[in-house]
């Protein structure tokens, strides 16, 4: 039962119950409003038809059947379901009451009036009537009207009406089941294929069948492929970075566990081993701390949400250059526009200037210079270029290089690093919503460049 409960609740079920409930509802107030409108005018036309009637009886002087018969002769109106009752009240009234054909068998019962219709009466044996009553010059005329031919137009419009609505609660329900599923078929395929996705080990790697329409079906299936799809990125990338962790950290682990079980073993016996292999130690544990800083560094930009606040760029990457210019052996030459003013993140910002300048120093000769410069560019945004004279980048790592972990061919095992500096600097520029880019510097060496667009504080 619950289960059944449950189908009922589908979509295709929801709107079929909705559907229905309208379909039938508007064909019956339709109905009704249209049989209400029919009745209405025929009223109307009687009511107008007795008025001719009555205003033609007052002309003539009935007080007999010869005098009814010569009436009805002269008379162009139809009088086939008239009957009336004449009360001559005048002295030289040959007859004081006349009876029309049939009119006196009328009258031996009394009709009864229906509630809310003036004029309307109904007589067994005769049907419904309509009433009216005039005087003109002594006489009473009383006409009764029987209205059995617009009583017939009136319930040949309500059996086409039942008919068309009997007619509309068999075949709306087959059209609207066919609309229905035309609409909810495409979203049952996709949480079909949604729950064999998420029953899969590699969700990313499948893809939803896209149908042509609906339209809105359509878009939620290509954008779900699209999470998919980076899903699939996130989950190659996850694998990548454990991977690279794991053998970033296994290299100063082996080392430190090799020349600690030398110490052990041949310490006693040659204690000249001690200070080399503790200088080992010492500098392997170093590069394991900092690449365990840096990883932290990583995770917590991942998740970070920066505060910004209206800076003043200029004096930010002047004071950063400042701070490392004693740190590296280059000489630093900058060229920074004055009163440069953004929204940013102050840390963040040294922080991206710091990888790059790092990373500059790393690939450039000792006796080189490292050129930076701060500009403002047209559209109020701003733009950090750092030069250096090292040996460059080829077009191949340029895709990868603010990748995590990655590192040349070239320079793996000569140039000591994690490859997480540029990776942390391309995460924090994302979260300020700029663009960090590198191209050749000629005739040697790497520009990269740090576009922050300007925006509201």
């Amino acid at each position: 039962m619950k289960k059944g409960k449950q189908r009922n609740q589908s979509s295709a079920a929801i709107m079929l119950r909705s559907l229905m409930t309208m379909v039938v509802v508007l064909t019956l107030a339709l109905g009704l409003m249209t049989i209400l409108a029919v009745g209405h005018q025929l009223l109307r036309e009687v009511g107008s038809n007795t008025i001719n009637i009555t205003n033609s009886l007052i002309k003539v002087n009935i007080d007999g059947d010869d005098d009814w018969k010569s009436w009805r002769k002269n008379s162009t109106l139809d009088t086939s379901a008239s009957y009336v009752y004449v009360h001559n009240r005048r002295a030289d009234a040959k007859t004081e009451y006349y009876f029309s054909p049939n009119a006196r068998d009328l009258l031996k019962v009394k009709p009864v009036k229906i509630p809310l219709v003036p004029h309307v009466y109904y007589r067994p044996g005769f049907g419904f009537l309509y009433h009216r009553l005039v005087h003109a010059r002594g006489i009473t005329y009383t006409l009764w009207q029987n209205m059995y031919s617009q009583l017939a137009v009136l319930f040949r419009v309500i059996e086409v009406t039942a008919f068309l609505l009997i007619l509309t609660v068999l075949v709306a329900p087959l059209y609207i089941r066919r609309l229905t599923k035309r609409l909810t078929d495409p979203v049952s395929s996709l949480s079909r294929t949604t729950k064999v996705i998420a029953a899969a080990k590699e969700p990313g790697s499948m893809k939803l069948p896209v149908p042509n329409r609906p339209m809105e079906v359509s878009e939620l299936a290509t954008n779900f492929n699209e999470l998919l799809g980076k899903l699939d990125k996130r989950q190659e990338q996850q694998k990548l970075f454990v991977m690279n962790a794991a053998h970033e950290l296994r290299t100063p682990i082996a080392t430190i566990r090799s020349h600690a079980q030398l110490i052990e073993r041949h310490g006693k016996e040659h204690p000249e081993i001690i200070e080399k292999s503790v200088r080992y130690i010492t500098e392997e544990s170093r590069q394991m701390q900092q690449l365990i800083e840096e990883l932290l560094a990583l995770s917590r930009a991942d998740r970070l949400v920066l505060e910004v606040q209206p800076l003043d760029l200029s004096a930010v990457v002047a004071n950063t250059v400042q701070k490392m210019t004693d740190t590296f052996p280059q000489t630093f030459k900058t060229e920074i526009a004055p009163n440069v003013h953004l929204t940013g993140n102050e840390n963040a910002i040294e922080q991206i200037l710091n990888s790059i300048l790092t990373n500059a120093s790393k690939y450039s000769p000792k006796d080189s210079t490292i050129e930076i410069s701060l500009v403002q560019t047209n559209d109020g945004g701003s733009q950090i270029a750092i030069k250096d004279q090292g040996r460059g980048i080829s077009d191949e790592d340029k895709a990868h290089i603010f990748e995590r972990f990655y590192r040349g061919a070239d320079v793996r095992g000569s140039v000591s690093g994690t490859g997480l500096g540029l990776a942390i600097a391309a995460q924090l520029t994302e979260l300020l919503g700029g663009e960090l880019s590198v191209k050749d510097n000629y005739p040697t060496g790497t520009i990269f460049t740090l576009e922050i667009a300007s925006r509201p504080a």
